[in-house]
């Protein structure tokens, strides 16, 4: 473990399964997949959520402009964030098509339905109690395009809100749809500061997050201690996933852990390495600690490591 955590006291009774992502998904390989358009980053303002488009249709579009897109619960709104050039991971079926750029009077309304959103929160938690259902609403949402409301929740359970949703249509007059969430859904629509003290990586970075494991944090040579891994939603923190790609290329140039070596007259056994600084610690039979940069370690015609 690294200097700064060796003071760390870890209960090894934690059950850190309990921080990794429950479901994980099986990546497709999209290495030869390539699109001949201008393909354009878009964000959906509401919860967070990215989508790819081309505009075949419409030209040109500029970063900052609004546009009218399919998403998977109807038309709505979405914000320009740039063109991509070479998007990574990106699916056939993960692209729409923009309809059109949205205008003043789609603005407009925009901001007349964020003042129903506001009324309708309070109206659901009213009718959820009524109900006796436990349910913690995230987030409401008024379709643009579409007469449909959608209603974020979180829940320790599985919920039958069948007779919710009849109740609700009786009050909104439209199509209702209820979407039960994960821990990390509700963060990335929410937002906040996480223990960096930057913005949560899944509502400012990317929603396209790969599920986090306990491997990418002992790989990182990190603490195995919940309070230090994990963020404000319970669950592993998000930037280990992504950063955990750089720790093992930069591995395959270093000595690992373990590793035992002839140095100075004396047997040395290799006790860190850390990637970032590309120091290794060496502890010799003798009670000598030695640092070494790790470009002094070479590999003999035999493939065993020396310091040279």
């Amino acid at each position: 473990m690294g200097d700064i955590f060796e003071n760390d006291i870890d209960n090894e009774n934690e059950n850190l399964a309990a921080l990794e992502d429950s479901v994980y998904e099986t990546e497709e390989n999209n290495d030869g997949f390539t699109f001949d358009k201008p393909l354009y980053h878009l964000k959906l303002m509401y919860s967070c959520e990215s989508v790819y488009a081309a505009s075949s249709s419409i030209g040109e579009l500029n970063p900052g402009e609004s546009v009218i897109v399919p998403t998977r619960y109807g038309k709505d709104l979405a914000v320009v964030l740039g063109q991509t050039k070479k998007p990574i991971g990106v699916k056939p079926s993960d692209i729409v098509e923009v309809e059109r750029r949205a205008s003043n009077d789609d603005l407009e309304r925009v901001e007349t339905l964020k003042k129903k959103e506001a009324e309708a929160f309070g109206i659901f938690k009213e009718k959820v109690s009524a109900h006796h259902l436990d349910m913690k609403l995230i987030s409401v949402h008024f379709l643009l395009d579409e007469q449909k409301a959608l209603f974020f929740f979180s829940s320790d359970n599985r919920v039958d809100f069948r007779e919710l949703v009849k109740d609700l249509v009786s009050v909104f007059k439209m199509r209702i749809e209820l979407r039960q969430i994960g821990v990390r859904d509700e963060s990335r629509i929410t937002g906040g500061l996480g223990v960096c003290g930057r913005p949560y990586c899944c509502h400012s970075v990317s929603d396209k997050l790969r599920p986090v494991s306990i491997r990418m944090a002992k790989d990182q040579n990190l603490s195995l201690n919940s309070m230090k891994i994990s963020g404000q939603c319970g669950r592993l923190l998000c930037c280990l996933s992504y950063e955990f790609d750089w720790y093992n290329e930069a591995r395959k140039s270093l000595p690992s852990e373990g590793i035992r070596l002839f140095y100075d007259g004396t047997n040395f056994k290799i006790t860190e390495v850390n990637p970032i600084t590309s120091m290794v610690k060496l502890l010799g039979e003798d009670g000598r600690l030695l640092e070494v940069n790790a470009k002094r370690f070479t590999k003999d015609s035999s493939g065993h490591w020396k310091i040279g």
